[in-house]
């Protein structure tokens, strides 16, 4: 191998090295915001009050962006470095896990706010079928009028 060809080599690999040492640090910065928003959720937090939704779906776009790459064979993520290649895949594992578990706690959060939702109508509806002149035929409804007798002396 020419002097030229193993420098290449090498650099290629430094420059690999690189890029998977930042997917693995965007995966982790991810991860950790996930755990926090599981975290908020796990506390009953509404999923529209959650202060990490725009981070979370701009580092997860960045993440897609690198395996649709990876997919479509522009970027290569093979991994030489045997340690590398473990850490990495760690973090994919973590990052799943945590996804998988932010799915079903969102999936709560929405079905806790569309019972709180379907409350408040129902308060609602009662409230209005209170004071509604009509009955449930849609005519006017008689009211009941007291008589009594008035008696002063």
């Amino acid at each position: 191998m020419t002097m030229t060809v193993a420098k290449a080599t090498r650099t290629s690999a430094a420059h690999g090295d690189t890029r998977i040492k930042s997917l693995i640090a965007l995966i982790d910065v991810l991860t950790a915001l996930v755990a926090e928003e599981n975290a908020e959720l796990a506390k009953g937090l509404p999923a529209s009050r959650l202060k990490q939704v725009d981070e979370k779906n701009r580092l997860a776009e960045m993440f897609e962006r690198t395996v649709a790459e990876c997919a479509a064979g522009t970027t290569s993520l093979n991994v030489p470095d045997r340690i590398l290649r473990e850490q990495l895949m760690e973090r994919i594992l973590k990052l799943r896990a945590a996804m998988d578990e932010n799915l079903v706690r969102l999936r709560a959060a929405i079905e806790a706010s569309n019972r709180r939702i379907e409350a408040v109508m129902q308060a609602i509806r009662e409230q209005i079928a209170a004071v509604s002149p009509y009955g449930a035929s849609g005519r006017v409804a008689a009211r009941s009028v007291s008589s009594g007798t008035s008696r002063s002396a």
